[in-house]
């Protein structure tokens, strides 16, 4: 594969309700890179995440993952090379034990038992919660739910990890550790998230959307300095390149 590259040219998406989601965003994404997609509600942020494994199918324009363009013929290909992590884990997490959730995946590649408890071990201690493998999803926390939904999608052993808002819900302790995990990972990361520090943490990269369209695709440093920027698409700074209200 070409250096598990992400693509994206002209991509268009019109609900069956006629709300028109993304209109004409193209980009390129490479091999190892943490971008970020920022934006206020509506930007179209999850809609664009959704087609970069083929949950939607574009109205018009096309992706591309590495030597492969999405289509019906490769979706199967593409979905085990993008790994995606949806907002809610609830939408992920509907086994019986957390074991029978990460293990999904890798059984439905056919692979034997042997390698599916490997590979069901090494990914929940890659995000620290082997302990939890017996436990039925939804007597987990907030954070625990958040972890085993990485972990169902880390047990696939994809080459790019989409997140749509990791941290979302999160207490302040639970999202240093799901931010120091997301570090942790030599993936190439796309995240879509409000949460603007994390992306300073993350993300050298911030491709911002409004309207679905690229108002901006660049250095995060540079694209949080533009303060006009930001508020043509209803966004603020980081709440750490804010001045403080107290001191001034």
């Amino acid at each position: 594969m070409s250096h598990h590259i992400v693509e994206v040219e002209g991509l268009r998406f019109t609900y069956p309700d006629g709300t028109v989601a993304v209109q004409g965003i193209s980009f390129r994404i490479h091999h190892g890179e943490a971008v970020a997609v920022v934006g206020a509600n509506g930007a179209g942020k999850s809609t664009l995440l959704q087609h970069l494994n083929g949950y939607l199918a574009p109205t018009a324009g096309s992706v591309r993952i590495g030597d492969f363009p999405l289509t019906r013929q490769t979706l199967g290909q593409v979905r085990r090379t993008v790994g995606m992590v949806f907002q809610d884990p609830d939408d992920q997490l509907f086994m019986p034990t957390v074991f029978d959730d990460v293990a999904f995946g890798p059984l439905n590649l056919g692979l034997p038992a042997a390698e599916v408890e490997a590979r069901v071990e090494a990914a929940l201690g890659q995000v620290e919660a082997l302990h939890l493998r017996h436990r039925p999803p939804f007597k987990l926390s907030g954070g625990e739910k958040r972890a085993v939904a990485i972990a169902s999608v880390l047990s696939m052993s994809p080459d790019i990890l989409v997140m749509d808002e990791p941290t979302s819900g999160l207490d302040p302790r639970t999202r240093r550790r799901v931010i120091e995990l997301l570090a942790s990972f030599h993936h190439t990361r796309i995240i879509a998230t409000h949460d603007l520090d994390l992306v300073l943490d993350l993300c050298p990269r911030t491709i911002v959307l409004h309207q679905g369209r690229v108002m901006a695709d660049g250095p995060t440093a540079e694209i949080f300095r533009d303060g006009a920027l930001l508020a043509a698409c209803h966004l603020e700074k980081p709440l750490r390149l804010q001045g403080c209200p107290v001191c001034g």
